[in-house]
């Protein structure tokens, strides 16, 4: 479970304070699949990103399966990152000279595995998202679909708990954003991993279970659906 209690996030750009989240409160059952919408602004982002660990609040807590993720150090947080989340990103991160299979083994460097099972493993993600036949393409050898599908496999290579995925269709035309987003709801349905997206576009929202609407750093609605 996530428990986000009255979570606050503050930035200075230069004289200015900028409130990018004023207060938010939820709770994420273990197994969900929620979207976080709103305007650029909105702090849709900045929330995903307090979630997976990436940033720390100005104030508020964030607990995470009973982990404190407010309090925890820069190690206990890149520990928590490396082995719970699995993240993806509208510009896909991906190592230009690397192949996809090279680009989904990454994660597991840091989790210690030996070249050999780091590269099955890595196959065995990539065929997960229907890319086991371009595992050996490099990034510009492949559309931004299957960029983002390596990403996605990359993100699944560690075996998370919860992926959070900030605009994963944002690079992409409407049929392979609506193909991503099928892809992301199966691995929720079919594997109970928790999904949490951040969108402006609500038509992919609306594919989640949950709709969190924010604005100015404020929830302004939480609407749950069956899909």
């Amino acid at each position: 479970m996530i428990q986000v209690e009255n979570l606050k996030k503050d930035y200075r750009l230069g004289e200015e304070t900028v409130h990018a989240l004023a207060g938010v409160s939820l709770e994420i059952e273990k197994g969900e699949f929620a979207a976080f919408v709103g305007p650029s602004g909105s702090g849709k982002s900045t929330l995903l990103h307090l979630i997976g660990g990436l940033d720390t609040p100005s104030s508020g807590s964030i607990v995470v399966d009973g982990k404190d993720l407010s309090r925890a150090s820069d190690g206990q947080l890149a520990a928590y990152r490396n082995h719970n989340i699995g993240f993806v990103f509208q510009a896909f991160h991906l190592h230009p000279t690397y192949s996809a299979v090279e680009n989904v083994a990454i994660p597991l460097i840091f989790a210690g595995l030996g070249k050999t099972e780091r590269l099955k493993k890595a196959r065995e993600a990539l065929e997960a998202v229907g890319m086991a036949h371009r595992a050996d393409h490099r990034p510009n050898q492949l559309s931004g679909g299957e960029r983002q599908r390596v990403s996605i496999a990359r993100a699944l290579v560690t075996d998370p708990g919860l992926i959070v995925a900030d605009e994963p269709t944002g690079n992409l035309d409407t049929a392979n954003g609506g193909r991503i987003m099928d892809l992301l709801g199966a691995l929720n349905k079919e594997k109970g991993i928790t999904l949490l997206v951040a969108t402006h576009d609500a038509e992919l929202a609306g594919r989640a279970r949950r709709v969190v609407n924010l604005r100015d750093g404020l929830i302004t609605g939480d609407t749950q659906h069956e899909n």
